[in-house]
């Protein structure tokens, strides 16, 4: 029987794992199709390419996989593209763009901080991301290693998360460039974990509106860390709009015991699921 998990990330953009060693926890979680979706890159895919990595195609199946930073009404919004193929042009242009967006995020995140009395945080967060995408986690973990805060969730819950004077989204490609750069790529453009938008029903009526207009195909509809009856609200979003169906955990970290490899909420019956697009 086939598992699917197609929203993970590794040690290039903001999880602790190499992309062998995540492929190694998937398949000893029976995971038999694993989409590495990281931030922003798909240096994790280039790497295994580049290296000849192979893995037992009878046990996984790894499928190329990224996830956008888009922002959409002024939120910030993820898409996640799935199938893609990492070496057209649409896609190495986004990352390109995507990299030099996140570089100067980080600044103007680090001239903000500073400005709340903080010394500069640009060069500590820039070694802690090292080849990969730099994001707040890397502020946030460099803050707590300064000792300029007491965890990395007093980090997000004081000056990087959502409202916090670090939360800058309005950088961020609108919604229709990231589908497109999706599309282009051959992939199949899908909203990641929609019900974490701090929006109401009504609102997030609207994203999904605009994201179809746009030509995106699916939705998350399990995700990690997912609170009952989530899923099945999901669905009915998919059967209005036509979306197909995606399942993902968002793993980062097996530290993080509440987001494991392969958990989320069971698929409800009536949806279609979006590996029907592979």
């Amino acid at each position: 029987m086939n598992k699917y998990d197609l929203h993970s990330h590794t040690k290039f953009s903001d999880g602790s794992l190499s992309a062998t060693e995540l492929i190694d926890l998937a398949i000893e979680r029976g995971i038999t199709h694993l989409a590495i979706t990281d931030h922003d890159t798909v240096k994790a895919h280039l790497q295994l390419a580049e290296n000849n990595y192979c893995f037992e195609a009878d046990k996984i199946c790894i499928i190329k996989g990224i996830e956008f930073s888009s922002q959409w009404n002024n939120m910030g919004v993820h898409i996640v593209g799935l199938n893609i193929d990492v070496n057209s042009t649409s896609i190495k242009t986004a990352v390109a763009h995507q990299t030099q967006l996140r570089l100067q995020r980080v600044k103007t995140i680090a001239k903000k901080l500073t400005q709340r009395g903080f010394p500069d945080i640009t060069q500590g967060a820039m070694k802690l991301a090292g080849d990969g995408q730099v994001g707040r986690p890397h502020i946030a973990q460099y803050m707590l290693e300064e000792g300029l805060v007491s965890s990395v969730g007093q980090a997000f819950n004081k000056y990087l998360g959502a409202g916090k004077v670090g939360d800058i989204s309005n950088v961020w490609p609108d919604l229709e460039q990231v589908v497109e750069w999706i599309n282009a790529a051959g992939g199949i453009a899908v909203v990641a974990h929609p019900s974490r938008y701090k929006m109401t029903r009504t609102k997030r009526r609207r994203l999904m509106a605009d994201f179809s207009d746009a030509g995106g195909q699916a939705i998350e509809v399990c995700a990690g860390n997912q609170v009952p009856g989530v899923a099945e609200e999901m669905a009915i979003i998919c059967d209005e709009f036509g979306f197909h169906a995606s399942v993902g955990s968002d793993f980062h970290n097996p530290d993080y015991q509440w987001v494991k490899l392969g958990q989320y909420p069971q698929l409800p019956k009536l949806c279609r699921p979006v590996w029907e697009l592979f």
